[in-house]
Parts: C-alpha cells; structure tokens; sequence
C-alpha cells in the first residue's frame, strides 16, 4: 500500500489494489468456512500462509529481475486475499479449541495485541529500509517471517483435529453449505449481527484505507509521516488489545461493540478536522484503540453463541461480508476522493458511526445475544 501511495497518490489506484485485496476473499470464503468445518483447522492455517509465503518470494524474485509493473502488486494483493479467505474462518473457529470458554476475551485480546506488535513492527522495519534498499528486500523479508510462522504451528502447536474432520464426511460439501447458510437464518442475532457488521465497515473503509493518502495530500509524502500513523494506529491496537485483555469489556458483548463503534466514530471525525500532525497521531492512535474494543467481543460473541461444528462457516460468511464492503465503501469514497477533500468524507463516515452505535444500543435481539452465558450451579454434596 505504501510502494502504491508514494508512487501514484491515486485514490482511484488505491481503490484498485483494495478490491484485489478483498474481492478474492468474497467469492473463497463460502468455500473456506465449508473446509473450516470439515478439515483440520490447523493444516489449513499452515496451507494458507505457505501459499502468500510462495507467491510473496515469486514477486520478490520478479522485482530483482526488474519487472516493477504496478499490476503485479494487484495479483500479489489478490493472492493474499485467497490465503486470507481460508485464514479466518480456520483461525476463528481455530482459537474456541485452545481454550476454555471463560477465557476466550482474553485469549482474543492477547492474540489482537500481538498481531498489532507485528503491525508495529513491520512498519518500522519498512521504512527504515526504504530508506536504504529496495522494495524486494521487504519482500523476502515477509517470506522469511511467513516461514517462521508456520514453522512454529508445525512443530510446536499439537492440536487434536475437531471432531467433525475426524469424522467421515457423509454429507455433501454444497449440503454442508447450505445447511451453514440454514443455521444463519434460523438465528435472528446472527442477521442483525451481519448486518451491523457490514455498515460499520463500509463507513470505516475511509479510516482505514484514505489516511496515507490524506497524509501524503495534507502534511507531505514523506515515508516517514506514513510510518509514523501505521506506528500510531498499531500502537493504538496493542493497547485496545491489552485492555481487552485485562478489562473484558463491559458485562453484554454488544455494550462493548457499541463502545468501540462510538470512539470510532468520534476519533474519525477528529481525523478530518484537525491540522496539527502530531494531534493528528493522538486520534489516529485512539482508532487503534476502538478496533479492538469493537472486533475482540464480536469475535468472542460468535465463538460462544454459534455451534461448534459451524463455527467455520459462520465465520466464512464474516469474511466474505468483511471482504464485500471495504471494497463497497472503496468503490464509493476511492474516487470521491479525487474529487473532494478526505477530511470530509472523514467527518461524513464518522457522524454516521457515531449513530450507528446508538441504533446498536437499540436492538433487543443483539443485546439478548450479547448476554454472557449463565453457569449452572452446581449442587453442593
């Protein structure tokens, strides 16, 4: 996103690149919560980040060579969105396997954080090194780390299989689908949810994708400016996912989705009008902070409420909403944004956020999903 932001400061190529990133996850991700429920989880965390490590390497290796077209970059970013559409569905129907139930909001909590370590990381290390080197270096950098990562789910993460993929499949695999899309529509909360879930990233795709552009515009297009807000907002992430960790957020997941949606919005609107740089990273590091506060008990909400053996496909049908409507609000503000101010449409999104989180609030059904589950007491002997 940053060779593509430096090079052509096109809101219209960034648009591009967003819908090769997500657009392949839409159509994979039916598929990819079916094989979530039927195969083993782990397998098939380690197929996909192999897969991104290989097709990484071979864009590395065509940079080296001095084929630098910009449509590479858009098959790179469509292979990733495969890898990713078989990852989500695999990992969040992975994690509810590793641990008790009561502490899911934790475990989701530490996992945010550290994947926001990473994003901390990364940019650091990128633009330290394009400083000094080359693009393909930060390539091969990314397979080394892939390699690492499933390394250590090979060798060090022993995991029995779920028990639908130990079993032998008697239903079909479209069967098994259409019984997945069935289980959704029997529960009210899982629409809603859905639903909610798509507005929200649809107004969040100006945050989350026109703020380097708006950097480049507003304050310069110094590699450092764009490394210092992916610092900001990853070290925003790593203390929501902290918080996330040590708090657990309010008693009803829903109250904790509304909170985050709320600072969301808010932090959004500040995003557009103010013009101070480093007052700028302030609120772009309290983004940071609302995605975890929004994401962590929406996952956790799933994996407890949903089924066990539908876990998967429930959360294919979470990735291909993700992956349809960042590219929708792309398709929408990506050229919008050639024609107007960022800053407005920063402001516009994160009014609507603000009152999306009030209508959240207002749902009966969601807040009843919301509830956590009641132990039952045990009998004293």
């Amino acid at each position: 996103m940053w060779y593509i932001t430096l090079e052509t400061q096109s809101g219209m190529m960034m648009t591009i690149s967003i819908i090769c990133g997500f657009l392949p996850t839409f159509f994979l991700s039916p598929f990819a919560g079916v094989w979530a429920d039927r195969y083993n989880r782990k397998i098939l965390i380690m197929l996909a980040d192999s897969m991104i490590a290989i097709s990484t390497l071979i864009l590395a290796l065509l940079f080296f060579a001095g084929y630098k077209m910009m449509w590479l970059l858009f098959v790179m970013s469509a292979v990733r969105a495969l890898g990713a559409a078989v990852q989500m569905p695999a990992v969040g129907a992975f994690i509810p396997q590793l641990v008790p139930e009561d502490k899911l909001i934790k475990v989701n909590g530490i996992n945010g954080s550290i994947q926001s370590a990473v994003m901390l990381v990364s940019p650091m290390l990128s633009g330290a090194l394009l400083t000094f080197t080359t693009i393909e270096a930060i390539f091969f950098i990314d397979v080394v780390t892939a390699a690492l990562g499933v390394s250590v789910l090979l060798f060090f993460l022993q995991v029995p299989a779920h028990r639908k993929a130990q079993e032998a499949q008697t239903v079909s695999y479209f069967a098994d689908m259409s019984q997945g899309l069935k289980y959704i529509k029997e529960h009210a909360f899982l629409k809603k949810f859905f639903i909610f879930c798509a507005l929200f990233m649809v107004m969040a795709a100006p945050a989350a994708f026109l703020t380097p552009l708006q950097v480049a515009r507003t304050f310069g297009d110094d590699v450092w400016r764009l490394t210092a807000i992916e610092m900001t907002f990853s070290v925003g992430m790593m203390i929501g996912g902290i918080l996330m960790a040590t708090w657990g957020g309010f008693r009803n997941r829903i109250h904790s989705m509304a909170f985050g949606t709320l600072c969301f919005g808010v932090c959004t609107v500040a995003l557009g009008v103010i013009p101070i740089f480093w007052l700028y990273l302030v609120f772009m590091a309290f983004v940071g902070v609302a995605m975890p506060i929004f994401n962590t008990p929406a996952t956790v909400m799933l994996q407890e409420k949903v089924e066990p053996d539908f876990l998967g496909r429930v959360f294919g049908v979470l990735s291909m909403i993700s992956s349809t409507m960042m590219p929708l609000g792309m398709l929408i503000f990506g050229p919008l944004a050639d024609i107007m101010a960022i800053e407005v449409l920063l402001i516009g999104t994160g009014v609507i956020m603000v009152l999306e989180s009030v209508f959240l609030l207002g749902s009966k059904v969601l807040l009843e999903a919301g509830q956590p589950k009641v132990k039952p007491i045990e009998p004293l002997n």
